[in-house]
């Protein structure tokens, strides 16, 4: 039985990108795998008054059970009301990798879709988008396609190589297809692990630093498909403070690098009108976990544990709203 996002309360990014790109800053979207983590994004997203996409990777669909996560978003909606929340929430499904993936979505209430076809040739990446498009449109889900491959791993997805976005494509791609944004690659990656430590510089503070993200290849992309939602994947910054908290308390990622805040922040006040986060949630979650683990070892209430981590990563959403994508206050 297919069901409609609306019936569910969600709505599609179409405002919430032309919102976006007038106001000159990035909607949040958070990836989630769990309730405490869903909990998080919507009172983070409500308190600081920033639109959001909670966005599910087909790993993550598979976890949670289509059906449960379905009421899980719209518990989340419900909730958001409950608080008094009046920011609009979006259900995105995060680099879907065929057309059936992405119809079952729509089916079960997904508000947008990505149809990822990156790795297929040019032509069979249009042709796929486009049946995508086709489709979603029937029945007003918008639809984020992408030119482009970001290296790293996220869930299923892994690149050993990125394949920077040709700005000669875009208009042609963008054209053909339908979609409603499109996900470029100009340097971010997936993963904790994003980048070569030799490929960094330490900065002053001891902490390596990344290649810069390739602005100019932006900047093409924006002449030749002027007004158009650009999204970014790969976008975590691999909180230092958190990388520390975990190394401290039993962990081990020492050479763990992410994009720095202040390139996140030029991107957001330019066609990029949606930033994605994952692993960031994911690095919170388990610094607070193993910190707890480490000092209290006779915890075994999961509340006591999940409890604090959760509490943590609202606070990292609200300043990551506030301070690195400006789209706290826009609702």
């Amino acid at each position: 039985m297919s069901i409609s996002y609306k019936e569910l309360g969600f709505v599609n990014t179409n405002e919430m990108f032309k919102k976006a790109m007038e106001g000159k800053y990035a909607v949040p979207a958070y990836n989630f795998n769990n309730m405490e983590q869903l909990q998080a994004i919507i009172k983070g997203c409500g308190e600081s008054k920033s639109p959001v996409i909670l966005q599910v990777s087909s790993g993550a669909r598979n976890y949670a059970n289509p059906t449960l996560l379905r009421n899980l978003g719209k518990g989340a909606v419900e909730m958001a009301g409950d608080f008094g929340y009046t920011v609009p929430i979006a259900l995105h499904l995060d680099h879907g990798d065929t057309y059936e993936l992405c119809v079952s979505c729509i089916e079960s209430g997904f508000s947008s879709v990505m149809i990822d076809g990156s790795h297929h040739s040019y032509d069979e990446n249009v042709q796929l988008t486009k049946k995508v498009v086709d489709y979603a449109h029937k029945y007003d889900v918008t639809v984020e396609g992408e030119l482009g491959v970001l290296a790293g791993i996220e869930d299923d997805v892994v690149a050993a190589e990125s394949t920077y976005t040709q700005p000669a494509e875009v208009e042609d791609f963008v054209s053909k297809t339908g979609v409603d944004s499109l996900a470029i690659s100009i340097g971010t990656s997936h993963g904790a692990f994003k980048f070569k430590p030799e490929d960094c510089t330490l900065n002053e503070d001891g902490i390596l630093v990344p290649p810069p993200l390739r602005f100019d290849i932006l900047e093409e992309i924006e002449k030749k498909i002027p007004g158009f939602p650009i999204v970014l994947h790969g976008a975590s910054s691999v909180l230092p403070k958190y990388v520390a908290i975990i190394n401290e308390n039993g962990g081990s990622l020492e050479a763990a690098v992410g994009i720095p805040e202040k390139q996140l922040r030029q991107a957001a006040q330019s066609a990029v009108c949606k930033i994605n986060i994952d692993s960031d949630g994911r690095l919170v979650l388990t610094a607070m976990i193993r910190k707890v683990f480490n000092e209290k070892p006779d915890e075994f209430d999961p509340r006591k544990y999940l409890g604090p981590a959760r509490d943590e990563l609202t606070s990292m959403i609200i300043n990551k709203n506030t301070n690195v994508l400006g789209s706290s206050g826009k609702y």
